[in-house]
């Protein structure tokens, strides 16, 4: 036999307390392990001696990062 339990009101089977115990701890763990948003890598700071010059190396790292893009497609 499964012992009863009174809650408001009802008559609720113990096994039916745990399986609904489990199930709320590993729910709770699965969220709260998730992760949040993933962070933009960001790269070692350009030391460039001026506006036009760092601009030209952001410019030349776009342009690389899409030529790997196509190699790897």
């Amino acid at each position: 036999m499964v012992a009863m339990y009174n809650i408001a009101g009802r008559q609720i089977g113990s096994h039916w307390l745990a399986m609904a115990t489990l199930g709320t701890v590993f729910a709770g763990s699965w969220a709260s392990t998730r992760g949040g948003e993933k962070k933009k890598e960001q790269g070692p700071p350009i030391n460039a001696t001026s506006k036009d010059e760092e601009n030209f190396i952001q410019e030349f790292l776009k342009s690389a990062e899409a030529e790997e893009k196509k190699a790897k497609q």
